[in-house]
């Protein structure tokens, strides 16, 4: 649950920090009759991203088991290629973000009503159908939906209440520390989306080494224990983890942490740059 609260939360506060852009700057601007239209397609991008959930959740359950896996496996390998770009996207966005998002609604604006909708309807629905993603691949994980589905809706909660508080001004919050380090956990939690889609596509006999372990702590973390059930609901750990699923789990974590911690880089100044009177 910890884990999906976080991406609700990291997924969530993105999608109200867009809409919150949104709507100060046609305050700001003076513009709040586009308003009702900025929230026409916020409506329509939830909508979706709802449609999409139920969608992968009714195929799911039409499938064969070798069907349900290889689906879960994939869709789990496609929501840790969300995560990895997310974390990615916002370090080198996260400045610009407001300029970037006042640009396109304000040529929206010029260009119509119809586009000012699709504006706020691609703004959050990124983050609307990468959040229907995650939570399926959490469901298979977990094996039920009232866990992750609980605790994706805290994390959104706890993100429209930031965000809300942010527009307001009755809140300040370093953004950039923020999302370094919901990033540097997210690492774990989509390493662990991945290993256990990698299981899963083992399972459906697509990959091999099902029955070949790396290790096999059953006894010292029982997966009914409230560690090892802590374990399962924020880094998907299983106490028998295949050598293929640790593979890719180290490696995983040892390429994208290392690039993610990797100093960004600033642009050069030219030498023979004018200098101020």
């Amino acid at each position: 649950m910890l884990g999906n609260a976080l991406i609700g939360l990291r997924e969530g506060l993105e999608a109200s920090l867009v809409v919150a852009i949104l709507v100060a700057f046609l305050v700001k601007t003076d513009r709040r009759s586009e308003l009702p239209r900025v929230w026409i397609g916020v409506g329509i991008a939830v909508l979706v991203s709802i449609g999409v959930t139920l969608g992968l959740t009714l195929a799911q359950q039409a499938l064969t088991f070798e069907a349900q896996e290889t689906l879960g496996g994939t869709l789990s390998i496609v929501a840790v290629g969300f995560v990895t770009w997310m974390i990615f996207w916002m370090r080198s966005h996260g400045r610009t973000l407001s300029k970037e998002i006042e640009g396109k609604l304000d040529s929206a604006i010029s260009m119509g009503p119809l586009a000012v909708v699709v504006v706020a309807a691609l703004a959050v629905g990124r983050e609307g159908l990468e959040t229907a993603v995650f939570f399926f691949a959490a469901a298979q994980a977990a094996g039920e939906t009232t866990g992750p589905l609980i605790g994706f809706l805290i994390g959104i909660a706890i993100a429209i209440a930031l965000a809300y508080l942010i527009y307001r001004g009755a809140l300040r919050i370093n953004l950039g520390k923020f999302f370094t380090v919901t990033g540097f956990l997210l690492v774990f939690v989509a390493a662990g989306i991945l290993a256990y889609g990698v299981h899963d596509l083992q399972e459906a006999g697509i990959l091999p080494g099902l029955t070949t372990l790396a290790f096999d702590v059953s006894a010292a973390v029982p997966p009914d224990s409230w560690y090892g059930t802590l374990l399962k609901g924020v880094f998907n750990f299983s106490p028998q983890t295949t050598v293929l699923e640790a593979v890719v789990w180290v490696l995983y974590v040892a390429v994208v942490l290392t690039l993610f911690l990797r100093p960004a880089r600033r642009p050069a100044t030219s030498r023979n740059a004018p200098t101020a009177a």
